[in-house]
């Protein structure tokens, strides 16, 4: 069985993964270390954790970094999702914040007002950046939450083409649709067919 060992803190994405993987693939969890989210994009932020993880993990490690777009708001809460109202905000502050600023924006929640969810994972080992993948779902933000599943910004993700919000589906079905599904599942295939080059570089469990 491969391990492969994923950086993230966050439970709900752990879970996300560990659920996705197939039945030859281990999903382990490694740190926490100090690696500092410096990048200015996605691509650059998941890039820098997996080389930061990289030096302290002696494994093929997968790092992601992932947000929610909203045109209305210029991009925003972008690649600080996870802290747009603060280095410990809650999900529901997080959540409290958008809706406020949408309804900033012109004086009252905007019609269907349009986002996209971005996740960029990037696989690497030691010293080496393998490959990124990137994923991003299209839908629309809700002036109030919806559904009791997922997590984040989930409740507010309408996805037309269920007709549900993210925090609507259950966990299967989201990850089929959702960014960071497609990603995560680029990242297989690219494993499928290179797996046999970079078996000599995994080397030890997550530590």
């Amino acid at each position: 069985m491969l391990t492969l060992c994923c950086t993230t803190a966050n439970p709900g994405k752990l879970a996300e993964f560990r659920l996705a993987a197939p039945p030859e693939l281990q999903i382990a969890a490694t740190g926490p270390f100090d690696c500092p989210e410096t990048g200015r994009s996605f691509e650059e932020n998941a890039i820098q954790k997996a080389l930061c993880y990289a030096r302290h993990v002696n494994a093929l490690l997968f790092a992601d970094d992932s947000g929610l777009e909203v045109d209305a708001l210029g991009g925003e809460p972008g690649i600080r999702s996870a802290r747009y109202a603060g280095p410990l905000a809650t999900d529901e502050q997080n959540r409290a914040l958008l809706i406020e600023n949408l309804r900033r924006v012109s004086g009252a929640f905007p019609s269907c007002p349009r986002a996209r969810f971005v996740c960029v994972v990037a696989l690497a080992l030691p010293g080496r950046l393998l490959a990124t993948f990137r994923g991003q779902a299209e839908g629309n933000i809700i002036d109030a939450p919806r559904g009791a599943g997922g997590f984040g910004y989930d409740p507010l993700f309408y996805f037309p083409p269920l007709g549900r919000t993210f925090a609507e589906l259950d966990p299967e079905e989201k990850f089929l649709h959702s960014h960071r599904g497609q990603a995560f599942r680029a990242m297989l295939e690219w494993l499928r067919k290179h797996g046999g080059e970079i078996q000599g570089g995994i080397l030890t469990p997550c530590g």
